[in-house]
């Protein structure tokens, strides 16, 4: 490389993700930010989104894919994070950068890892991210300087992302001055329904959490049954660790046990029972403590209709017990509810049905019927059966009227801080609902659509404190603290790495987060773009992935109430799912219909990117039919795979043939040449690639073995979509998937004999001696072996690779056919055969007897490496070789 930072010719355009990606490094920062996003990227913690990637393995990828052999010093800047300065003080420049580009490899890809925590920053180039999502491809692409672009058809993953990326233009002190206002005006209204005469003596505590169950009559006897699958309220913490609160299901005392699963006793009445044994059992069924009846509690909702709801139990935080320094028990803990907390249910209850100018904030909406709402062997979930019926059912009467007093009250503020209000208040929703539910072990609140794969409702729900109190999940207060810290973020972000193994954090970067993005919303296979983009980088659906259309509409019914008028997208009833890239039973959507719009999607990528453009996409998936339908895909839509990595994974199974689910990135380039080649020449080819690959790895980096499988997969994928659609195997064309299912087990075998040594050898011109050791360090065959079967000998130190009609080659072939052992190959079979054919004698009796495919197969190869065309003939293709390769 010169000094004037070119590293290669304009022949040479290849990525350095192409070479060698630091997965060791990437995975040691993702398991830490995967459980620490609030401290490794605040901005993701702004609001729900889902199945989001590591921010790190994004930021990863754009510097490992933005930078080629033809990057010169002119086209970055490198700086130092904190001061804004230059890296030449430091011992580092952009020569220096430039120069790392070159060096990458599989053996050693960290060259370009030294400036994973530095201020790069890229010219001059543009990626397009189609499946944005929660835009953590666009955020981290956006700090390299470079411009981007981005599209979902969801308008509430537009609203999530373009709030991230607007973030780092953003005013942190307008942010709090309109949330000052927003306290100012109904905090307190909200906080007045969560006050509860404390314990401890005449003042009120603060309510973290208020405790509810539904309740039934039973069918048989009308006894009120509280559909408890046990009598649990929380675990004792504090002097009180390792026993239990429990409900007394006589007097409804909150009482501490020894151990729920054992006889107790309550200390307020006496009563004797067993905390584990409430009266709801497996399979949706309770059963009367009065007469034993026995009934399904989906059946008694739709005889009775919606159950009643009672509170039952409450836990509080006390701040003036707290200042007077007693025990952390006493002013944190769980108590029966008063009547003082009965009174502010009903109180709230007669508000909201008198504050009709309250109505129009809260959504009225019939909830759809979809795949996840359904009843049926789709999700095995029925919202409705339990009489969930419109959105405002997931609520109670306190809870719609705090939220609705929340939204009336940003909608009085202006500006781009209503939209990050707006912002907290919809993620506020995971928490804020009727399907909560109780971590006993870790005595917190847990939503039940904190996955979002469906809409379960609970028997037994946590009222949380809306706005919040000094303890407590999810409140609204907390998440305006998550706001701001990812807005504060955005303006000045920083990088943690790790570094002799401690984790370490930069000084903030001066260039904040978001410049140069734009995001639209709509159907991506409508974007317009030819010859537009370097890079595609992105996180696509996958076959029967989580209905984003369907479980997105739980925020987006609240968000387009204060966003119908502002924003496009918000104007329909729900957000778009007919047009959703992902199978979806219940609109009858299948694993076809998925494959064809994909297939869209990919055509419309290839045309927005430039010719020597590149496409990086994570990739979830637990099989290699799953595997093949991808590479199918990719190749009909002209893309080569040119790499694939895993991700944060324990891929040890793999190796072992067994079934698992695993997180790749996959890299491809558009192409349109390929070439014909028959399968046993391309399987010789993979078997070799793998090998290679593998012990390269296993050489020289520290990587598990599952790991070394994927990667030697994309190496093997890579070889094949070179010849997508032109891979002849004994007559026939081999698709995609045929080729998946030979290529794992390939990996999973790896064996390379005699018989492809041999073949391997066929392919070099003037084969040496050197030629052939090289040949069989990366294989299980050995040389005493080749020599007995007279593949090839030594004449006065002359290497020679015997052919079909060498004497002591055909003698060999001859008598291991008269011996009939089972010890013949199938390269002695096709030498023995082209000898007969080649005397004008009959060779169908051997065809009939052999495999005829496997012959097929290598006779295929054997034309090819020989350009003997009677390899054809012999095996009924009766064309040249040329017009063989041609069909």
């Amino acid at each position: 490389m010169t000094r004037d930072g070119r590293t290669g010719g304009d022949e040479d355009t290849s990525l350095p993700i192409e070479r060698g990606f630091p997965i060791e490094r990437v995975n040691e920062i993702a398991e830490k930010e995967t459980r620490a996003k609030q401290y490794y990227r605040p901005i993701y913690t702004m609001h729900k989104w889902w199945a989001r990637r590591p921010g790190c393995l994004f930021r990863a990828i754009s510097l490992y894919s933005l930078l080629d052999e033809n990057t010169t010093a002119d086209d970055v800047e490198v700086y130092e994070p904190g001061e804004n300065q230059q890296l030449g003080s430091t011992g580092l420049d952009e020569y220096d950068l430039v120069e790392a580009i070159g060096d990458v490899d599989m053996d050693d890809p960290e060259s370009l890892w030294d400036f994973y925590p530095k201020d790069v920053r890229i010219k001059d180039k543009k990626i397009l991210d189609p499946f944005m999502g929660g835009g953590t491809s666009l955020v981290e692409a956006s700090r390299f300087g470079v411009k981007s672009r981005g599209m979902d058809l969801n308008p509430v993953a537009w609203f999530v992302t373009k709030t991230q990326l607007e973030a780092g233009q953003v005013d942190v002190d307008e942010l709090q001055q309109a949330f000052e206002r927003l306290k100012d005006d109904v905090a307190e209204e909200i906080l007045e329904y969560y006050r509860t005469p404390c314990p401890n003596g005449d003042h009120d505590a603060d309510v973290m959490y208020n405790f509810w169950v539904k309740e039934l009559d039973c069918v048989s006897c009308g006894h009120t049954v509280s559909l408890l699958k046990d009598y649990r309220v929380a675990s004792g913490r504090y002097e009180d660790d390792g026993k239990y609160y429990v409900f007394c299901p006589d007097c409804g005392t909150v009482t501490l046990s020894e151990d729920w699963h054992e006889e107790s006793h309550c200390h307020e009445c006496n009563y004797e029972f067993v905390p584990e044994d409430g009266p709801v059992t497996r399979g949706g069924y309770y059963h009367c403590s009065e007469c034993g009846q026995k009934e399904s509690i989906t059946d008694a909702i739709a005889d009775q209709g919606s159950p009643e709801k009672r509170l039952y139990a409450v836990e509080y935080y006390c701040e003036h017990c707290d200042q007077q320094g007693l025990e952390k028990s006493s002013y944190k803990g769980y108590k029966q509810p008063d009547p003082a907390d009965e009174r502010l249910v009903e109180e709230a209850k007669r508000e909201w049905e008198t504050r009709t100018d309250l109505h129009d904030y809260v959504p009225d909406e019939q909830i759809p019927e979809g795949a996840i709402t359904a009843a049926s062997a789709i999700s095995g979930n029925d919202v409705f059966q339990h009489g969930i019926e419109k959105w405002t059912d997931m609520f109670s009467e306190r809870q719609l009227l705090n939220l609705a007093k929340m939204m009336q009250a940003i909608d009085r503020i202006d500006g781009k801080s209503s939209d990050y209000l707006l912002l907290a208040l919809s993620d506020s929703l995971l928490s804020y609902n009727l399907l909560t539910m109780y971590n006993y072990s870790a005595n917190k609140v847990e939503s039940a659509l904190a996955r979002m794969k469906a809409f379960p409702p609970q028997n037994d729900m946590i009222e949380g404190n809306l706005w919040g109190t000094e303890f407590g999940r999810g409140t609204f207060r907390n998440i305006w603290d998550m706001v701001i810290r990812g807005v504060e973020y955005a303006n000045a972000p920083t990088e943690r790495y790790v570094e002799d193994g401690e984790t370490k954090e930069t000084p903030e970067f001066a260039q904040p987060i978001g410049n140069g993005s734009e995001v639209y919303q709509g159907d991506m296979r409508l974007i317009d773009a030819t010859d537009e983009y370097d890079a595609v980088i992105t996180d696509p659906p996958y076959y029967d992935n989580i209905i984003y259309s369907e479980v997105a509409d739980y925020f987006y019914v609240w968000q387009k109430i204060l966003l119908e008028d502002k924003y496009p997208g918000f104007d329909q009833e729900k957000t778009p799912r007919a047009d959703s890239i992902v199978t979806n039973p219940y609109l009858g959507k299948t694993a076809e219909d998925f494959e064809h719009e994909m297939g869209e999607a990919l055509a419309v990528i290839n045309e927005a990117l430039k010719s020597d453009g590149m496409l990086a996409f994570t990739y979830h998936h637990s099989d290699e039919e799953s595997w093949g339908e991808l590479l199918e895909s990719l190749c009909e839509n002209d893309f080569e795979v040119t790499a694939t990595y895993p991700i944060n994974s324990d891929l040890t199974k793999f190796i072992g043939g067994e079934a698992v689910a695993f997180d790749i990135v996959i890299v491809a380039r558009p192409t349109e040449d390929r070439q014909p080649i028959s399968w046993d020449s391309l399987r010789r080819r993979i078997v070799r690639t793998a090998r290679e690959t593998r012990e390269t790895l296993e050489e020289n980096r520290e990587l598990a073995g599952g790991d070394i499988g994927v990667i030697e997969m994309g190496k093997c994928f890579q070889e094949y979509s070179k010849h997508h659609g032109e891979v002849h195997r004994a007559g026939e064309l081999m698709s995609a998937k045929d080729v998946v299912d030979e290529i794992y087990g390939i990996i999973q075998d790896n064996d390379r004999g005699e018989q492809d040594v041999y073949r391997d050898l066929l392919d070099v011109n003037d084969a040496t001696y050197n030629d052939l050791n090289k040949h069989l360090k990366r294989s299980d065959a050995s040389e005493e072996q080749m020599k007995e079967m007279q593949l090839f000998r030594l004449d006065n130190g002359d290497f020679v690779l015997t052919q079909w009609d060498d004497e002591k080659r055909q003698a060999y072939v001859q008598s291991k056919v008269e011996e009939d052992n089972g010890d013949l190959t199938t390269l002695d079979k096709a030498h023995f055969l082209r000898y007969r054919f080649e005397q004008g004698r009959s060779i169908s009796e051997y065809f009939d007897r052999w495999d005829a495919d496997e012959l097929r197969e290598l006779c295929e190869g054997l034309a090819e490496a020989t350009g003997d065309e009677t390899y054809l003939k012999m095996i009924g293709v009766d064309t040249s070789l040329a017009e063989f390769r041609d069909e």
